[in-house]
């Protein structure tokens, strides 16, 4: 069972489907939580998963996938709200978890910098709020703009209820022409209690936790609502500045503190990892008495200087990580077990719960991962729990850590019931009633209906109105279901016909519960709307395995046409079963060396397993043009041409294709020596450090690959280049030494 599985001990195969059932748990997580303040894991749990994701991908890098939960942050903005884009992306946190990543996240910095062990390097430490990350742009000392985080990119417009809240001033004085003051917005535990109490007072529903009751009251479309709801705010960052606060974290934390903002009195200035862990145990003790509440403590860099110079990863500062504080603990009875069928057939057992508070939060459900972790036993059959199993009626141990959607850690075996029975996974779906099939390797258990299960049809299709899909208004979720219910929809195109087949005069439509003329009419006006689609969304609507929206853009950018990208495709797909004929080989090769006690011949196998498959050149070149695009790789390749060479779903593509107008992406950047072209680095850099390498030559418009193809333009080698620097000089590729890149980019 790989979810039990430690990282060290994960074969590809199992890493593979660890990948993909933490990719999945997390994208879930992620919606719930950001897009719609209800969470449905505890931050225990989130960190947890998000952690043995980022160490699958760090032992097998080679299987990270396109939509990697380490490269996402928050989650769309909902409708209702206007757009707000941040003019400095709001990115989340990496997290610490014990005394040794800090220790780890201190190295890593000093590495990057070049500083030693002895060096002075001073961090801040403050606490860590849980509740809803805000934005407030003051222009001219006047509050003209405040958002929330959304996905980083772009947040939700949420000025007006921004205004009722007491602690953001409305005016300050003597700030820059233009000030972006970041904080969280949160509830006090009193203020918590009252509001409950109001709300069961006026038979309306109360809220689970503080952090959902304070995002939930600010992200009110009535600003009426969140100005009757006791939320406060504390500030301890910043966005866009005019001119500088200070020099230094602190220094800058005490400025918004003398222009009128409410910081956190515990924030301190710490200069050795010793005096973080120290003020982490102060903070740590005092949690219970803050009156708010807190997940951890956060480091910073102090020096902003150097905040400048470690820059930012994908989704994350290197200057900054939150150290969380451990899990919590509670017991309760296990009432029923329930089955649920996601978008890819996964039978997901969810355990039900005679409700318990856990750290002040009622939790009613947990997840009981899949049949093995039921029965007490890990991928290998190796024994968890010490073997015990999970009854319906048995007495268990829950655990979270600030949210919902825990896991069951233990079971008091003395209080199992005697009528208590072991539970029977089944085998048969229970939305359709096909068989449920558990691959060899594989932990999770599918529906092999396909689009036969309403359970996968529905999700599919809902993934293809997603926001971050189509995004029609007025087609939701909710609209899906009930239109395909109702024999409306059965795949994508059919959305495109429905004016055409049961929008007559609007008779069939405007007449049913819930819609009248005028929400027929913007219904079927916003679908003609999106007929005309960016080739990335298109992509990534397909809800093609492993395409989420990076690799979509990455491949939209890429071919550029969609016509283009399917011809690829299908001119590669002898290639694509020549790879996988070499995947199987190598697997059989590997297990028949093993049994035999020898060392496999792994390059000779999958060398024997594509020469007898007689591929055409131009299926290698395509299939090697496919997987060379960086972020890309064999493992979504293969998902592609599977996808497009399966008769009823190339169909069904086709069908929607026809019905719509692609737009390519912009070209890319053409302003500099570099932009546009394929670039690889290898050997040593002695002048930066990779990452710099990398994210200066991307910040030129160039695009970064981590292996030499034919369509690599130019190679930076550094010392020992190795392999690398042969093959590209096979291929006639330019080649740079590093001070040769530094003149050609204009940085020598």
């Amino acid at each position: 069972m790989a979810e039990t599985t430690p990282v060290e001990r994960l074969t590809e195969e199992e890493a593979r489907t660890e990948l993909d059932r933490l990719a999945a748990l997390l994208h879930r997580a992620n919606r719930a939580y950001h897009g719609e303040d209800a969470p449905d894991l505890s931050d225990a749990e989130y960190d947890a998963l998000k952690r043995r994701n980022a160490e699958i991908e760090a032992r097998f890098p080679a299987l990270k996938r396109s939509d990697s939960p380490s490269d996402q942050v928050g989650a769309a903005p909902a409708e209702g709200f206007s757009k707000v884009a941040h003019e400095v992306r709001m990115l989340s946190l990496g997290n610490a978890f014990d005394e040794d990543d800090v220790r780890d996240f201190d190295e890593r910095i000093r590495k990057y910098l070049g500083l030693g062990g002895g060096a002075a390097l001073a961090y801040t430490a403050e606490p860590k709020i849980d509740g809803l990350s805000l934005s407030l742009r003051y222009e001219a000392g006047r509050l003209v703009q405040a958002a929330t985080r959304g996905d980083g990119a772009l947040g939700e417009n949420v000025t007006a209820n921004a205004r009722t809240v007491t602690d953001i001033p409305q005016e300050i004085e003597d700030a820059p022409e233009v000030l972006e003051v970041r904080g969280e917005v949160y509830m006090s535990h009193v203020d918590f209690e009252a509001l409950n109490a109001r709300q069961e007072a006026a038979e309306a529903k109360t809220f689970a936790n503080p952090r959902n009751a304070a995002a939930g009251s600010l992200r009110q479309l009535d600003p009426a609502i969140t100005a009757a709801r006791p939320l406060r705010f504390f500030a301890y960052a910043w966005g866009a500045l005019s001119a500088p606060l200070a020099e230094t974290q602190l220094g800058a934390i005490r400025r918004l503190g003398e222009l009128g903002f409410v910081v956190n009195p515990m924030t301190r200035r710490c200069e050795s990892v010793a005096e973080l862990i120290a003020h982490y145990r102060e903070i740590e003790q005092a949690r219970a008495t803050l009156g708010y509440d807190i997940d951890g403590v956060v480091y910073k860099v102090d020096d902003l200087a150097l905040q400048g110079r470690l820059g930012f990863r994908s989704t994350t500062p290197r200057w900054a990580i939150a150290h969380k504080f451990p899990a919590e603990l509670a017991w309760t009875r296990l009432e029923g077990i329930d089955i649920q069928v996601g978008r890819t057939g996964a039978l997901s057992p969810v355990a039900r719960l005679t409700p318990v508070t856990v750290g002040g939060v009622v939790v009613s459900n947990a997840t009981l991962h899949n049949e093995d972790y039921i029965a007490g036993r890990d991928a290998k059959g190796g024994e968890i729990r010490g073997g015990k199993d999970i009854r319906v009626g048995d007495w268990v141990q829950v655990y979270r850590a600030g949210d919902v959607i825990p896991k069951i850690a233990d079971v008091d075996l003395s209080k199992r019931p005697d009528e208590a029975t072991p539970f029977v996974f089944p085998t048969r779906c229970p939305e359709c009633g096909s068989e449920a099939i558990r691959e060899e390797g594989d932990a999770v258990r599918r529906c092999s209906g396909g689009l036969i299960c309403p359970a996968q049809a529905v999700e599919k299709l809902k993934h293809f109105v997603s926001r971050a899909a189509f995004d029609i208004e007025g087609l939701g979720a909710k609209q899906v279901e009930q239109f395909y219910r109702d024999g409306w929809i059965k795949e994508p195109a059919d959305i495109f016909e429905l004016r055409d087949n049961y929008g007559s005069g609007m008779k069939q439509l405007k007449n049913r519960e819930g819609w009248g003329e005028k929400s027929a009419d913007n219904l079927f006006a916003a679908i003609e709307d999106k007929r005309r689609i960016p080739l990335a969304k298109l992509i990534f609507a397909l809800g093609i395995r492993h395409a989420g929206e990076v690799a979509a853009r990455d491949l939209a950018l890429h071919y550029r046409d969609w016509q283009a990208m399917a011809e690829a495709l299908d001119v590669a797909r002898p290639a694509a079963r020549a790879h996988r004929a070499a995947d199987e080989a190598e697997e059989a090769e590997r297990q028949a060396a093993e049994a035999e006690g020898r060392r496999a011949r792994v390059s000779d196998t999958r060398a024997a397993a594509v020469a007898a498959q007689d591929v055409p050149e131009a299926a290698a070149t395509a299939w090697a043009d496919l997987i060379g695009v960086d972020g890309i790789g064999a493992v979504l390749g293969l998902s592609l041409s599977d996808a497009f060479a399966n008769p009823q779903e190339r169909a069904a593509i086709d069908k929607l294709v026809a019905k719509l107008s692609i737009v390519a992406p912009d070209a890319p950047a053409a302003d500099s020596p570099v932009a546009g072209k394929t670039v690889v680095f290898t050997g040593s850099l002695e002048k930066m450090t990779r990452a710099e390498a990398k994210a200066r030559a991307e910040s030129l418009g160039a695009k970064v690959s981590g292996s030499v193809s034919a369509k690599t333009d130019i190679l930076v080698a550094g010392p020992g280049a190795g392999s690398k620097a042969t093959k590209a000089a096979e291929l006639g590729i330019l080649t740079f030494d590093e001070d040769g890149w530094l003149t050609l980019i204009g940085d020598a």
